[in-house]
């Protein structure tokens, strides 16, 4: 066998020196990413970070007219909060939140499964009950918040207010209500803070 030239030496010194890496390096790299955890997950715990459905928004007009078995995706409450609006066979007008509970990925409608599962996320193989928004399948914790819809004398479809992940509708808008105006919240029956 030939002796390495001496090139070939440098060149796998460099590589070696390259691919070194501490224990301190080590360390410094574990300290770093656990207090960027720590830090995460204080700001969301805190109420820091923004969270679907939360603060007031005006109602908007999402579609003129919103066919049996048609969907139209929009921004509601705010313009970084994805949402859809279904209408389904039976005539009866759903909303969601279009970020999955699980890991935020963005979900679709699927037209395969229409009524049962309509709402998956395929990140992680998430499926949601189009009618319900609730958890047919997959890892979400939860079940999609959602968005209130109404239908005006024109047709015209409007989302007028959210409610959080497993938050009833009466709940959702009696607490957008009570941000808005609290005497008119009082007015209609929606009572002091819950």
């Amino acid at each position: 066998m030939s002796r390495p030239t001496p090139e070939e030496e440098a060149l796998v010194d460099r590589i070696s020196a390259d691919s070194l890496t501490s224990r301190r390096d080590y360390l410094r790299i574990v300290a770093t990413v656990s207090g960027g955890l720590a830090v995460g997950s204080t700001l969301v715990s805190a109420g820091v970070l923004h969270r679907h459905g939360d603060g007031t928004a005006a109602p908007l007009k999402v579609a003129d007219r919103l066919a049996r078995g048609e969907a139209v995706t929009f921004d509601y409450p705010g313009e970084d909060d994805r949402a859809m609006a279904v209408r389904l066979a039976d005539g009866t007008l759903v909303g969601y939140s279009t970020v999955c509970t699980h890991l935020a990925c963005g979900v679709l409608r699927r037209d395969d499964h229409a009524e049962r599962e309509g709402l998956y996320c395929p990140c992680h193989e998430g499926v949601f009950d189009v009618r319900t928004g609730e958890v047919t399948s997959g890892p979400p914790p939860r079940p999609l918040p959602k968005v209130l819809m109404v239908e005006d004398e024109q047709g015209a479809v409007w989302a007028v207010g959210t409610a959080r992940s497993g938050e009833s509708e009466e709940a959702g808008l009696c607490r957008g209500l009570r941000e808005r105006s609290p005497a008119l919240a009082a007015r209609a029956g929606c009572g002091g803070s819950r």
